[in-house]
């Protein structure tokens, strides 16, 4: 049967255009159809590109492939969530030892499956890297979990921070407002560095225990020791404002996606043997904790919700280009 659906896609020009497909089920594919979606900052990095944007969606299984039940416990009624990764092989050295998202085979968002993304209406998607969604987490902020949240997660839960852990968090945006959360909720003691004081109260109310403007070295001279920094801020930051509050053996988590270089000399990392670590979405067993973690644990985006049609699109897109989206923007499917 498969599904027909819309999907909206970037163009060389970058206007985000309307478009229709079709996909049928591949034996381990499901049908799922979109309810919400997560526009995330990375959407805007392929929106020159011919191809589905989005890649934090929910929805429900429609449908599903001829190898799906008994490969998998997955069901048509089941609400799933999917994220940057399509496909992984299950076979690699990666796969076999629990790193599924570094999968050498791995097919994601950006080169695969162009045709179709979660800005849409429905889409056929492998159980190899779909989730189900607990009960107690709602569509609407599940959608920026599966990307955002498994993002910040991933430093904190394969990292080996534990509670007591002193954690920083480099900017209270998109991706930090979750890290604090999910910092503050493991046990571990959240330092936030912001430019200015104007999100200090948010901060606060979501579990950060100290607050610091950053400007200069010398403001933050009173600063413990931190054992890891999640440089979260939309810019890249001068590193040298936050080594001195950086412990022998601290971890730097650069999860901003940019081009530019991180300033860290070969010296700074050999005297105070740090470690600069690149995290991107986070492995399979992590992601299902990490969906488990914030059901029983309360944890959920802040948000803003646009309707999933080209003006709500370009409406979404456009606030999060001017850093005007408080923090997560989330399109609604029609019902």
């Amino acid at each position: 049967m498969g599904a027909d659906f819309t999907v909206f896609k970037g163009s060389k020009n970058g206007d985000i255009v309307e478009a229709k497909g079709h996909r049928n089920p591949g034996p381990t594919e499901v049908i799922v159809k979109i309810s919400h979606c997560g526009v995330c900052g990375t959407d805007e990095h392929y929106r020159h590109n011919d191809q589905g944007l989005g890649h934090e969606g929910v929805g429900t299984i429609v449908e599903v492939g001829s190898m799906v039940e008994t490969l998998s416990d997955f069901k048509v009624g089941d609400r799933v969530g999917m994220s940057w990764l399509h496909k992984v092989c299950g076979h690699c050295d990666a796969c076999l030892s629990g790193n599924q998202n570094q999968c050498v085979s791995k097919t994601e968002f950006g080169t695969a499956n162009q045709d179709q993304g979660c800005f849409g209406t429905a889409l056929a998607w492998d159980i190899s890297t779909l989730f189900k969604i607990p009960e107690e987490i709602e569509s609407e902020y599940a959608g920026p979990l599966m990307c955002g949240g498994a993002t910040v997660w991933s430093p904190l839960y394969d990292h080996g921070l534990k509670p007591g852990a002193r954690v920083g968090v480099l900017g209270v945006g998109g991706l930090g407002h979750l890290a604090i959360q999910f910092a503050a909720k493991m046990g571990m003691e959240v330092v936030v560095f912001s430019g200015t004081e104007s999100k200090k109260q948010q901060a606060i109310e979501l579990g950060a225990s100290e607050f610091y403007v950053a400007k200069s070295p010398d403001s933050l001279k009173d600063v413990e020791k931190i054992d890891a920094i999640l440089v979260t801020a939309s810019v890249l930051p001068d590193m040298d404002i936050y080594l001195p509050v950086l412990a022998r053996g601290a971890m730097i988590f650069p999860l901003t996606v940019s081009t530019e270089n991180l300033k860290l000399s070969p010296l700074n990392l050999i005297v105070q043997t740090l470690r600069v670590i690149g995290c991107a979405t986070a492995p399979t067993a992590s992601i299902r904790a990490m969906l488990r973690f914030a059901a029983k644990q309360g944890v959920k985006p802040i948000i803003e919700k646009f309707p999933m049609t080209l003006d709500g699109i370009n409406e979404a897109m456009t606030k999060l280009n001017e850093g005007k989206v408080r923090y997560r923007g989330v399109l609604v499917a029609p019902q």
